[in-house]
């Protein structure tokens, strides 16, 4: 917590031109040349100090906020690189790193268990009566699979979102984009494909999954 509290301060004296090395000076030169917003990088530190201290969420509400400073800054500051500060494209983007985040955290779920995290909302849990204690124990069952089922689903829909940010982009970025879409996706079809079981498996993609979304890519676009 202290280190953060240091690189918060001497980021906010990096942003006055005041630094003491080179990768701060590197820092400021940067934000200046591309005109990028600091909030989006303070948003990050907050949601790497929020991450030290909290390993539960309430509600769906509350780790859409979480993602909105671990995740979203990273994908306006990449379209700032590109120009692209319109606000529909944004919104889009939003929806893709959000999306992202919450298809690793279910990607995740077996390896975060064991630090104690658990990143679906407790209200939901209780909704589809799956305990804590069964995280811990990585029990799968019936009520387990239904709720994650439920997370994906709701997942999918923020990826159709973000789909759209693809013909909004310049053509250097669009492949990109693209290919980390359809590797998210990819992720949630195999989550699916187990039945959901991921409380004791991780999916992960292979050498072959990589080809075929690289070839979707290059005939796509």
């Amino acid at each position: 917590m202290e280190n953060l509290e240091l690189y918060k301060s001497d980021f906010s004296k990096c942003l006055e031109g005041k630094y003491e090395n080179d990768f701060w000076a590197a820092l400021h030169n940067t934000i200046n040349q591309f005109n990028l917003t600091p909030k989006y990088f303070f948003d990050l530190l907050s949601a790497f100090r929020q991450d030290i201290s909290t390993a539960r969420y309430n509600s769906i509400i509350d780790l859409l906020n979480y993602c909105e400073r671990s995740a979203n800054p990273v994908g306006r500051i990449i379209l700032e690189f590109f120009t692209v500060r319109d606000e529909q494209s944004l919104k889009y983007s939003d929806a893709v790193c959000t999306a992202l985040q919450l298809t690793n955290f279910y990607q995740d779920i077996s390896i975060d268990i064991k630090k104690k995290r658990i990143y679906i909302p407790l209200d939901e849990l209780a909704k589809f009566g799956v305990s804590e204690n069964q995280f811990e124990l990585m029990e799968n069952n019936t009520n387990f699979e239904q709720l994650v089922s439920y997370q994906v689903e709701r997942v999918k829909k923020l990826f159709v979102e973000g789909r759209k940010l693809i013909d909004r982009l310049p053509k250097q970025l669009k492949r990109q984009i693209y290919m980390t879409i359809l590797g998210g996706e990819m992720i949630l079809f195999k989550i699916e494909k187990s039945n959901f079981g991921v409380i004791d498996h991780r999916p992960k993609l292979s050498v072959y999954d990589y080809c075929k979304i690289f070839t979707k890519t290059f005939f796509r676009l």
